[in-house]
């Protein structure tokens, strides 16, 4: 990862997954000026997964990829163990494989374990699939907790390889995995920690309040309107950081991640959250507006931990 130059922010394409977390249906012809844009803007690196969609958002982003030259962007996929089919004789093979012609790749930037589901087994297949090749990515874990990410890297160094990134949800209303101590391994293990739903999937955008909330039948509106009173009092004081900058309230998560020694991950589906992402990477929050912001935060007890998750301890 450290031979790699990295923008600030990945951009996400989990909802191109059209997998209903996110209310109704995207047209893929709608995301290709947004996927222009974000590589016009120098922000290259898509995180995606088999998962999205079962391929589907895989497929779309592929279709942007396709005739680009390889090394002008950067691929972040997932082994789910969940999609995983057993019954093949090399799973981790057949998995990777399956998506690397699904995308039309030959390699992956990225990969991770996506989530625990016995994931010490599949960590340990992945390091010995990859045991010696040139063409290893960064292989990463993802909503792991402290000691489940120590053990990823013990299993990955005994073939040769490390752990270079941990992927868990962190934003000012989960902050777990900075209080569990999960940053600071990744530091000082020279692993980058890319932070998914910063913006909490649009709550902290300050689009959404009490006489606008989330559309009814996504599962983000079951997790995020039956709180929308105290999100609007943590978006008014992001407005308030967000116009003192000259950027918009949206901005200022992702800032704070960034300002965090984090890779925040922006899911895009408008090319306003391009711009959104690319003037985020420019804003730097001092000192007193982090701290203000976190014990906003604290205040409102909101509880975020959403249903595949657990607090990272």
């Amino acid at each position: 990862m450290a031979e790699t130059k990295l923008p600030k922010i990945a951009l996400g394409a989990w909802a191109w997954g059209n997998d209903g977390t996110f209310g109704s249906g995207i047209d893929p012809a709608e995301l290709k000026p947004i996927f222009d844009a974000a590589m016009d803007a120098g922000l290259n690196l898509w995180d995606t997964a088999y998962a999205y969609g079962m391929g589907t958002s895989e497929k779309v982003l592929a279709g942007f990829l396709e005739n680009l030259p390889r090394d002008s962007y950067l691929v972040s996929d997932k082994l789910t163990p969940q999609c995983v089919d057993t019954s093949e004789p090399d799973p981790v093979a057949a998995m990777h494989g399956m998506q690397l012609e699904l995308m039309g790749l030959d390699r992956f930037d990225v990969y991770w374990v996506h989530n625990t589901s016995e994931a010490p087994k599949w960590t340990r297949a992945l390091a010995e699939f990859f045991e010696g090749r040139d063409d290893a990515p960064v292989i990463g874990v993802s909503n792991h907790n402290l000691a489940e990410i120590k053990e990823a890297d013990a299993i990955l160094r005994e073939h040769g390889l490390k752990l270079g990134a941990v992927q868990n949800h962190l934003s000012l209303i989960n902050r777990s995995s900075i209080d569990s101590g999960i940053l600071e391994w990744c530091r000082e293990n020279d692993a980058v920690f890319f932070s998914y739903m910063v913006l909490e999937q649009g709550a902290l955008s300050g689009k959404y309040d009490t006489a606008h909330p989330m559309p009814e039948g996504s599962a983000r509106a079951q997790a995020y309107n039956p709180v929308l009173d105290k999100l609007e009092v943590l978006n008014a004081k992001l407005a308030e950081v967000a116009e003192a900058h000259g950027v918009g309230p949206a901005q200022v998560p992702v800032a704070w991640a960034i300002a965090k020694g984090t890779l925040p991950i922006v899911g895009v589906t408008k090319e306003r959250h391009v711009s959104d992402a690319a003037a985020a990477a420019s804003v730097e929050l001092v000192d007193d507006e982090v701290a203000e912001l976190e014990e906003l935060a604290d205040s409102l007890g909101i509880n975020a931990i959403r249903f595949w998750e657990k607090v990272m301890d």
